[in-house]
């Protein structure tokens, strides 16, 4: 199997709204949202095809476009050693369905991809963050999302438990003055006004 053996099988399909790139000797498909769900279950399903593993869901973030996100599916056929990316552009706040029941494997790979992006995924039985605290502000793989965050964690050596502050920046980067020594944080101050 190659990849024009894989376009002509999809371009017999029912599918209307896919087009086709090559990257790297692999194959990329763009799908509606609308057909998203049932082309997985084609492309899982086809005898022709055999895609029976999800590798991975890939989130882009392109704050500029209308589409704010494209979701990429990349999945794998044993049988054929080939891969093959799917990919959909949604708007901010547009969710996906949910693919736990194609596979199951998709299950931490959507909760990821909400945690990182905020991309949410409907009729998914436990969305919730995966990979940062439950109390954590924003989705750190936006592209607006601050550098430095909006809250920094540290050990509390007098509490003896780890604390969350505000980040706070001592000097604005973009008023960086040069002549003044660079003051550090609070607490590290404080601990070096202990020890003098």
């Amino acid at each position: 199997m190659n990849i024009s053996s894989i376009k002509e099988a999809l371009k017999n399909s029912e599918f209307r709204s896919i087009e086709f790139k090559e990257n790297f000797g692999e194959l990329l498909v763009t799908v509606s949202k609308s057909e998203l769900y049932e082309f997985l279950v084609f492309l899982r399903d086809s005898r022709a095809l055999r895609f029976r593993q999800l590798i991975d869901i890939l989130g882009v973030d392109y704050p500029s476009k209308e589409n704010r996100f494209e979701v990429i599916y990349l999945l794998l056929s044993h049988e054929f050693n080939i891969r093959i990316g799917v990919k959909v552009a949604i708007q901010d706040n547009e969710p996906l369905p949910s693919v736990i029941d194609i596979f199951p494997v998709a299950n931490w790979f959507e909760r990821e991809a909400f945690d990182m992006y905020g991309i949410k995924f409907t009729d998914h039985p436990d969305l919730r963050r995966i990979l940062t605290d439950y109390e954590f502000e924003g989705y750190p793989l936006r592209k607006d999302f601050p550098l430095s965050g909006h809250t920094e964690v540290r050990y509390d050596d007098e509490l003896k438990k780890v604390v969350y502050d505000p980040v706070k920046l001592s000097q604005a980067y973009r008023d960086f003055d040069f002549e003044s020594p660079w003051e550090g944080t609070e607490y590290i101050k404080r601990e070096q006004d202990k020890k003098a």
